[in-house]
């Protein structure tokens, strides 16, 4: 049994014990990496927590936080207080009242040498196949040599898929063959499932369970190196949700932070789930097998989020195959946009691409969309950025008179438009003759007062009508 007093005497991870003394003989089953200010959806019995207090500001935020741990049952929390000077007195106190033991890692320390030393401890009471399975897991931080000892143990090949249908890793390249499917544990927007080329019952259900159960300790461990990764581009992630005007040698000294080569071409994504706070999953989930580097963070309210990425290999169908993966996640609206390609000093005006291409999906009706803003066009990124007050306003002074009296001749002034002004084309277009075309655009202009003809108000014309009602 690993107990938290068993993690304290491990010598190389240094932790100090800070609050809970009476309660070291708690034992502890799994890990958990959060820095949500309210964990309670997420965290279960005997648990240790590991957070780097990223949600701590001032006195008070700890009450939710560790209340949540308790009323779980956690066996203990680990925090570091790297960014903030040290454990704050606030958190000590909490923890003291709530009874949850509280142990502080050095600032030098990563998550992830914790998770694989207690991933040892916990592989030292098991024998047999758990064992290797479990010391297998330790041992490699790469997802298909796990999945290779797993497929050893069960006697069949094994794949870890995504809800999306991406196939993250297996035993071997062949397709899988969805014969058992196991549910990877964890909290992730995406889910992973198990999936193995065997029936499963007895000890080779238990050895497949145990094998899921650290794929999920394997992705926890690559969610602590993307969360680190990820604070290193925060700076510059927040410049590009800032959407007022940015220094350009700040926003160049942010981008230098990354390690970004300064020379790259660049996307921006960007990510709307108004059902819940899951777009950063969404995020990289879509990029999970970009070829180039890419850091995705969360955006400016608890639905968005934002993504920058090294222009590479992106292929001519990229949306399309995003938006079938996203349609498989279930409920709730999904929507993604991306701006660019573009240097580093058109990076903000990829971002502002990216958000407007979103605002455009919202406005349609489809549950799941991926939208390019460079398929848009100007005139569609211009109007999404503009309010709707004024978009409405806009349409209804330049068509109002057709609008309300006239639908037909507002349906033959848009195939007359689209036809780039041509009555052949256009007449063509509606089945009519030339002359009732032209009859049809005379009307609709002494209706709307202007001449149709004209170019500039053909484009007034045009636009107000890409305006959806």
């Amino acid at each position: 049994m690993t107990l938290v007093r068993t993690l304290l005497g491990l010598p190389e991870l240094r932790l100090r014990l800070r609050a809970g003394g009476d309660l070291l003989d708690r034992e502890v089953t799994r890990i958990y990496v959060t820095e949500l200010p309210d964990p309670s959806r997420y965290v279960t019995r005997g648990e240790l927590v590991l957070s780097g207090l990223l949600w701590w500001h001032a006195p008070g935020d700890a009450e939710p936080f560790v209340a949540a741990l308790a009323e779980a049952g956690c066996a203990a929390l680990a925090a570091s207080g790297a960014d903030s000077g040290g454990i704050p007195s606030d958190l000590v106190s909490t923890c003291e009242r709530h009874r949850i033991p509280l142990v502080e890692v050095p600032a030098d320390l990563s998550f992830a040498v914790i998770t694989e030393r207690v991933v040892l401890a916990l592989a030292a009471e098991s024998d047999g196949a758990r064992k290797r399975l479990l010391s297998a897991a330790a041992e490699t931080a790469s997802l298909p040599e796990l999945l290779a000892s797993g497929a050893a143990e069960l006697g069949a090949d094994c794949w870890v898929r995504s809800a999306t249908g991406r196939v993250v890793a297996g035993s071997t390249p062949r397709s899988p063959r969805d014969r058992a499917v196991v549910t990877v544990g964890g909290r992730h927007a995406v889910p992973w499932t198990l999936v193995v080329d065997a029936e499963l019952s007895g000890g080779r259900a238990e050895i497949a369970d145990e094998l899921a159960s650290l794929v999920g300790l394997a992705r926890a461990r690559e969610d602590e190196v993307r969360a680190v990764r990820t604070r290193v581009a925060e700076p510059l992630l927040a410049l590009l949700r800032d959407r007022s005007a940015a220094d350009p040698a700040e926003l160049a000294s942010a981008f230098a932070s990354t390690g970004l080569p300064s020379g790259a071409r660049l996307r921006v994504l960007a990510a709307s789930t108004p059902a819940a706070p899951i777009a950063g999953d969404v995020l990289g989930e879509l990029l999970a097998e970009h070829p180039a580097p890419f850091f995705a963070g969360a955006g400016d309210d608890p639905g968005s989020a934002l993504a920058v990425a090294v222009d590479a290999e992106w292929p001519s169908g990229w949306a399309s195959d995003a938006e079938a993966g996203l349609a498989r996640l279930g409920p709730g609206r999904l929507l993604v946009g991306t701006g660019g390609p573009a240097p580093l000093s058109g990076l903000r005006g990829a971002a502002e691409e990216a958000l407007h291409a979103v605002g455009v999906a919202e406005r349609g009706a489809t549950r799941v969309a991926v939208v390019s803003g460079e398929r848009l066009g100007p005139l569609t990124l211009l109007l999404a950025g503009a309010p709707d007050d004024l978009r409405r306003a806009l349409r209804d002074r330049v068509l109002g008179p057709l609008l309300e009296q006239n639908p037909e001749l507002l349906h033959t002034l848009r195939v007359f438009l689209e036809c780039s002004g041509s009555p052949a084309k256009a007449a063509k277009a509606l089945h009519v003759h030339v002359n009732t075309l032209r009859y049809r655009m005379a009307r609709a202009g002494e209706l709307l007062g202007v001449d149709v003809t004209d170019f500039r108000t053909q484009v007034d014309l045009y636009l107000a009508l890409t305006i959806d009602p």
